[in-house]
């Protein structure tokens, strides 16, 4: 049996796999879980649309890094030892089916975060695990030796022997604070994964108008992807746009999100083909409005909007379109401009670049190279995923290993 003292520092998925590996490793410890809010695991609540995108079916550990922004490389020894099999083992082996969607996302069979909740929720119970809701970490203090002295936000103190930090990522500079007084640098905080607002009718007036794969770029920047984009009553979204946003966090917030956004709509297809395509159409059907004959695959409602962004007249028939006004419409078609003016957040699902540098952490504990004792997991680090569940992968990965190191 151990008298040891482990105080977990946050109440979300990486605190919680933290608090229940190291509980589960170390019989008899003490090991508190302190959370801020009235509620635990609020972000496995929200994610997914509620249903949890618990993890991504990638099992190639290096496949799996090269979907991080940033913390990749670190993350590579990591996944050679929990990787998302693990995490569903995990799950599964306490009676959670997991299911994987054809994206590669993986849920819970029963399309509810709840289920994943109660999971931890059980498996901390059953662990012995302290849990304690509204009581935020202001203060900690290395005690001389080894340990910690914490304070909390209602005045309370408590000693420990090990603490992590799992407070979620930096939305906001001050939510490092902890790590920073004990010594640590912290990469300056930036959204990652967000949607771009767009100030064009047009384009508003296609809300709900999805196109499956659609190659995006700021010029300039070498910024590009490719993926599904959804029109939405404020610009543009989908897993294509959030891609980019991830990739060029820093470089889109030097521009304070102000930017031209170049589109390529047939992206499988080059400026001849493209041509050659519009041609045969219109020798196919040469009495129809050229506003009402879409190239496959281009949603209805989408093409009549190219065409008269080409400046087309509505009333042009397909034997009636001229050379030139054939070619702005093969331009509009690869290259639609438009004009980035802001930023929405993904949903609730809020992921920041930037938080603890990560040469200052040792990723086969999770324990500081700067503060003995101290463990940090999840988005605290300067760690961000694209979205798909890479997110979580981090946080039960850097939980897991935190908790056993903490434990041994």
């Amino acid at each position: 049996m151990s008298s040891r003292h482990i105080v977990v520092a946050g109440g979300g998925p990486a605190g919680f796999f933290a608090a229940i590996t190291c509980a589960e490793t170390l019989p008899g410890a003490r090991v508190t879980v302190l959370e801020r809010g009235a509620r635990f695991l609020e972000k496995v609540r929200i994610s997914g649309g509620g249903r949890c995108n618990l993890t991504h079916a990638c099992f190639d550990p290096r496949e799996l890094s090269a979907n991080y922004p940033r913390g990749g490389r670190a993350l590579l020894g990591p996944y050679q030892v929990f990787q998302p099999r693990d995490t569903v083992a995990w799950f599964e082996s306490r009676g959670v089916q997991i299911k994987t969607e054809r994206d590669g996302r993986m849920f819970p069979a029963t399309n509810s975060s709840q289920t994943i909740i109660d999971c931890l929720l059980r498996a901390a119970t059953d662990a012995g695990v302290e849990l304690r809701t509204n009581s935020g970490l202001t203060r900690a203090e290395r005690k001389t030796g080894s340990g910690f002295d914490l304070t909390l936000a209602d005045g309370g103190q408590i000693e420990c022997d090990r603490l992590l930090l799992a407070t979620g990522g930096c939305r906001a500079a001050s939510a490092g604070e902890l790590a920073a007084a004990l010594g640590h640098t912290l990469e300056p905080p930036v959204p990652s994964l967000f949607t771009f607002h767009i100030d064009r009718t047009w384009v508003h007036g296609l809300s709900g108008v999805s196109v499956e794969s659609v190659a995006a770029s700021v010029p300039g920047t070498g910024l590009r992807e490719r993926g599904a984009l959804l029109l939405t009553h404020w610009g543009v979204s989908g897993p294509g746009i959030l891609r980019l946003s991830a990739w060029g966090a820093r470089t889109l917030c030097a521009l304070d999100y102000r930017f031209p956004l170049h589109l390529n709509w047939l992206p499988d297809l080059d400026a001849d083909e493209v041509a050659a395509a519009l041609r045969s159409l219109c020798a196919a059907q040469p009495a129809r409005l050229i506003v009402n004959t879409p190239l496959p695959p281009l949603p209805a409602r989408l093409w009549a909007q190219l065409v008269l962004a080409a400046g087309i007249a509505p009333d042009t028939r397909a034997a009636g379109l001229s050379r030139a006004a054939g070619h702005a419409l093969v331009q509009q078609l690869i290259r639609t401009e438009l004009p980035v003016s802001g930023k929405s957040l993904n949903k609730d699902e809020f992921v920041t670049c930037g938080g603890v540098r990560l040469k200052e952490v040792n990723f086969k504990t999770m324990e500081s190279r700067i503060c003995p004792g101290l463990h940090f997991a999840g988005e605290l680090l300067d760690i961000d995923g694209l979205t798909g569940g890479f997110n979580f992968q981090a946080a039960w990965t850097t939980g897991w290993i935190a908790g056993r190191a903490m434990a041994a």
